[in-house]
C-alpha cells in the first residue's frame, strides 16, 4: 500500500513513512493510491470478531509494512475493555463501541434510531478510539527506529486531552498542544491542564481554534524547522488517526445489521471533518452506507457547502463560541481529503481550489459535476443551534431516559431530519455529558453523572502557558523545551 498527496507530490510513501508526520511536503494530505475493497463475504465473516481483531483486519489493509504479528499485538493492546471502561450501564463493554437503540422514529414510526457509543475511553470522547492506537503505534515505530518525536497539535476541546492521555509517559515523545484560551469547557480544560507529566506542554493561544490550527500548519510547512525539531502531528491530518476511525463504522454496521447488503446511515457531529471522512472511506471500501449525515452547530461552514456548493471559511471574528465547542471550527482541515475524491483525485484541480481558498477565503462548486457527485457519495447535512441542543437533550432524557452531551445532541437533531424509512440511523456519540455540565444543568436542572475517577478534576492544579497567536512564538517555545 502506497500513499499519495492530495496536491500531487510525486513520491509515494508507505504507511510507516507517513505515520510520524502530518502534511506532505507540498502541503497536501496523504491518502492511499487506491482504497482497499471489502467484500460482502468478508463482512459476514467478521461478525463474530472482537473489536481488536476487526481493527487488525481493516488496518492491515492500509499498513502492510508493519509485520502482521506486531500489528495484531498493537490492536490487542489498544482495544480492551480495561481501556474503554466508561460505558453506560447496560451497554456491552466488550463491544468497545456498544450500540444502543433509542427507539423507532421517522415518518413510518419504524426507523431505528441508535447511538453508537464511542466515548468510553480514558477522556470520555470519541477521539480516544484513534488516539490510543496512535500512541501505541508511535511508541512502536520510534522504538524500532531509535528516534524521538515532538508532537505539535491543535484542539478545540477533545483532541488535546485524548492525545495527551495517549502519549503521556511514552518513550521518546513530547506533546505541545495548542488550544484557544478560555474557549473550552471547564472539564475539557481541566483534563488537559491538570496533567503534570514532564512530556506534556499546554499552550493556551489567545484566539480561536482556527488560529491554533493555522499555527500548526505554518510550523508543518517550515520543512527545515520541522525536520530539525522532529515535529509530528496527532491532529486528524495524520492519516493513521483517520484510518483508525474507519474501524468503528464497520463495527457499527455489524452491530446494526443481521445479513449481507443491509444498509445503515450514520450521522456525525462535525467540526474538522476527520470523523465523517472516515465514514466516507468506509463507504469507498464497500461498506453498505445509505447516508452520511454531516451535523454542524452554529459554525455551519460544512452545512453551507453540502447544501449549496459554496465553501466559505469564516474569519476568526465570525466564529461563534457555542455550547458544542469542539465543533467551533470554520476551516476543516480534513475536508481536503474529501474534496480530492470529489474531484476524481485530480491533484491539479485540488491545488487550484485550495489556492482560491487561501486567496479568497473559499471556493464555489455550484452547478458543477463535482457538486452533483456529493449525492453519489451519500452526503447530506444540517445545522443545530443552542436552543436545538437543549431541546434535544431534554427530549432524549424524558423519552428514553438517557442523557447525551451537546455535540451528540446536534447529531440527533440533524439525524432526525434525514431518516430513510426502515434504514437504521446510527448517531455517533462523540462525548459523555460530564464534559459539558453547564448545558446539562440548563437542560435538565441537574449535574450530569461522571466516572468516579474524574470527580473534582476542575479543582486540580493546572499547568499551561498563555501565548499570542504567533507561529514564531510557538516555534521558539518548542525549541527552548527540546534543546534542538
Amino acid at each position: 500500500m502506497k500513499y499519495q498527496s492530495t496536491r500531487g507530490h510525486r513520491m509515494p510513501q508507505t504507511f510507516s513513512e507517513i505515520l510520524l508526520g502530518g502534511l506532505a511536503p507540498d502541503g497536501g494530505l496523504y491518502l492511499p493510491e487506491a482504497y482497499p475493497q471489502v467484500s460482502a463475504d468478508e463482512l459476514e465473516a467478521w461478525r463474530e470478531l472482537s473489536y481488536a481483531d476487526l481493527a487488525f483486519e481493516i488496518l492491515s489493509r492500509f499498513c502492510d509494512d508493519i509485520p502482521a504479528a506486531d500489528l495484531r499485538a498493537l490492536t490487542g493492546k489498544t482495544y480492551t475493555p480495561e481501556v474503554y471502561c466508561n460505558a453506560r450501564p447496560g451497554d456491552n463493554i466488550a463491544d468497545i463501541t456498544p450500540l444502543r437503540l433509542l427507539g423507532e422514529e421517522g415518518a413510518d414510526g419504524k426507523t431505528p434510531l441508535h447511538l453508537l457509543g464511542l466515548s468510553n475511553g480514558p477522556t470520555l470522547a470519541f477521539k480516544d478510539m484513534a488516539m490510543q492506537l496512535l500512541g501505541n503505534l508511535f511508541e512502536y515505530a520510534l522504538t524500532r527506529a531509535g528516534q524521538e518525536l515532538n508532537i505539535l497539535g491543535a484542539t478545540s476541546g477533545d483532541t488535546g486531552s485524548a492525545a495527551e492521555y495517549a502519549m503521556r509517559g511514552k518513550r521518546g515523545i513530547r506533546v505541545f498542544m495548542l488550544s484557544p484560551h478560555n474557549k473550552m469547557s471547564a472539564f475539557q480544560t481541566a483534563q488537559m491542564f491538570s496533567l503534570q507529566d514532564e512530556n506534556i506542554f499546554n499552550l493556551a493561544i489567545e484566539g480561536v481554534f482556527d488560529d491554533c490550527q493555522d499555527i500548526v500548519k505554518a510550523v508543518s510547512n517550515d520543512l527545515d524547522y520541522k525536520a530539525r525539531q522532529k515535529i509530528g502531528t496527532v491532529n486528524s491530518i495524520n492519516w493513521a488517526r483517520v484510518v483508525a476511525q474507519v474501524v468503528y463504522y464497520f463495527k457499527g454496521w455489524l452491530l446494526a445489521t443481521s445479513g449481507p447488503g443491509q444498509k445503515v446511515s450514520f450521522c456525525v457531529p462535525s467540526g474538522n471533518f476527520g470523523n465523517v471522512c472516515a465514514g466516507h472511506i468506509a463507504r469507498m471500501m464497500g461498506l453498505p452506507i445509505d447516508k452520511l449525515v454531516v451535523a454542524t452547530n452554529e459554525n455551519d461552514v460544512l452545512d453551507e457547502f453540502f447544501r449549496t456548493g459554496v465553501y466559505r471559511v469564516r474569519k476568526s471574528a465570525e466564529t461563534y463560541h457555542t455550547s458544542s465547542p469542539s465543533m467551533d471550527i470554520s476551516k476543516a482541515s480534513n475536508f481536503e481529503r474529501f474534496v480530492f475524491d470529489l474531484l476524481g483525485q485530480d491533484a491539479g484541480k485540488l491545488a487550484a481550489l485550495f489556492r482560491d481558498l487561501d486567496t479568497n477565503g473559499g471556493f464555489d462548486l455550484r452547478g458543477t459535476p463535482e457538486f452533483e457527485r456529493i449525492r453519489e457519495f451519500g452526503f447530506v447535512s444540517g445545522r443545530s443551534t443552542h436552543a436545538d441542543r437543549v431541546a434535544t437533550i431534554r427530549d432524549l432524557s424524558s423519552r428514553y431516559g438517557i442523557t447525551i452531551d451537546t455535540h451528540t445532541a446536534d447529531g440527533v437533531k440533524v439525524a432526525r431530519e434525514h431518516l430513510t424509512p426502515g434504514v437504521p440511523m446510527l448517531v455517533l456519540e462523540t462525548a459523555l455529558p460530564a464534559k459539558f455540565a453547564d448545558t446539562i444543568r440548563e437542560a435538565l436542572g441537574r449535574e450530569p453523572e461522571r466516572p468516579a475517577s474524574f470527580e473534582g478534576i476542575e479543582a486540580l492544579p493546572q499547568r499551561f502557558q498563555v501565548m499570542a497567536a504567533d507561529a514564531s512564538l510557538v516555534k521558539a517555545y518548542i525549541a527552548e523545551h527540546t534543546g534542538l
